[in-house]
Order: C-alpha cells, then sequence, then structure tokens
C-alpha cells in the first residue's frame, strides 16, 4: 500500500483533490485507506472509482 502525506488545509477546489485531508478522511471512513497519524495515510493501490469520485465530492 503506498502511503500519502495529507495537505495541511483543503484548497476549495471542486473536486476535491486527492490529498486534500477531508478526501482521505472519507476513504479512510469508507476502508480504503488506514490512518497512520494526523497527517499519514496509507491507501489502496485499487480504490475503487465510485468510491474516490464520492469522497471527493463537494
Amino acid at each position: 500500500m503506498p502511503s500519502m502525506t495529507a495537505k495541511k488545509k483543503c484548497c476549495k477546489d471542486k473536486p476535491r483533490c486527492k490529498k486534500c485531508p477531508v478526501v482521505l478522511k472519507r476513504l479512510a471512513d469508507a476502508g480504503c485507506a488506514e490512518r497512520l497519524d494526523r497527517v499519514h495515510y496509507k491507501v489502496d493501490k485499487k480504490v475503487p472509482k465510485k468510491v474516490l469520485k464520492e469522497a471527493r465530492a463537494r
């Protein structure tokens, strides 16, 4: 699983970027990522497209 570091603050893009802390938290809640500490996550290599689209929605 690749690790990913969340940005400090959301940039308010639409849709949200993949490194946004909100997106990573939503992926963790969906079971597609594991939170290591406050800003570091382990993300599955194959995140379903539908799950990623829902996580990035504004």
